[in-house]
């Protein structure tokens, strides 16, 4: 990628995507190359979050999902896993006034029930007082795992085979859609992938079929306006084909 821009070209903001998902990956690494602690790095990345939403806030994307906590990650130490989850509830209780400030409306996606339930209820209070918001709409995702979310839509729409509320013949890609986490909300344009690493990690597999793909060497945690405007450069000078010539 080319140096990072300040701000974005006519041409881009013309074209700006609708929906920005983004794989917030290199806190640790980042933590590591300064010989701090793995959890450093996760606190620095919040000041990341809070850049790119404001920014995209600014600009006008409608909608944007970070991909906040795997289903994978509970995998990870368990001082780690704590930390996360500390962090977590601080983010989610004091960015309620700059979330509002920034018009923004706060949605959920993943295995929300294996979340402490503290932080359950932590997050039905914030989504609660950012639902009047009507400006961009922030994605968390949390205890989140793209096969288990295509498991469940599969499961659920099994169930409803078994009970005659719909035939095999009628499943097609829309009825499929209806039944994942991010059925309210158009597929991403771009996924952005910070750290360099080239691989998706379980995220949004069926969503982003024909997303723009932008993986930046930058971490996370040096992840800002800049970065974000130069990823968006990137999407504006693809041409989306979407399968056709």
């Amino acid at each position: 990628m080319t140096t990072p821009v300040h701000q974005l070209s006519s041409q881009a903001l013309s074209l700006l995507p609708t929906h920005v998902a983004v794989i917030m990956d290199g806190n640790g690494r980042w933590a590591k190359q300064r010989h701090l602690p793995r959890v450093e790095g996760h606190r620095v990345g919040v000041e990341s979050v809070r850049a790119v939403l404001r920014t995209a806030g600014e600009i006008g994307i409608k909608y944007m999902t970070l991909y906040a906590f795997s289903v994978e990650n509970w995998n990870r130490p368990k001082d780690e896993v704590d930390t996360l989850m500390k962090y977590l509830a601080r983010f989610l209780k004091t960015e309620i006034s700059e979330l509002t400030r920034n018009n923004v409306k706060l949605e959920v996606i993943g295995q929300i029930h294996r979340l402490p339930e503290s932080i359950q209820v932590q997050l039905k209070k914030t989504v609660a007082a950012l639902s009047r918001n009507n400006g961009l709409t922030l994605i968390l995702a949390l205890s989140y795992g793209s096969r288990t979310e295509i498991v469940e839509a599969v499961r659920s729409i099994a169930a409803q085979v078994k009970e005659g509320a719909i035939e095999p013949a009628e499943i097609d890609e829309q009825v499929f859609a209806q039944h994942l986490y991010t059925r309210n909300w158009p597929d991403p344009d771009l996924l952005i992938r910070t750290s360099g690493e080239m691989r998706l990690s379980n995220f949004l597999l069926w969503q982003i079929s024909y997303s723009e793909l932008v993986v930046t060497p930058t971490l996370w945690p040096d992840f800002r306006r800049a970065q974000f405007f130069e990823a968006l450069e990137e999407y504006t000078r693809r041409h989306r084909r979407f399968g056709s010539l």
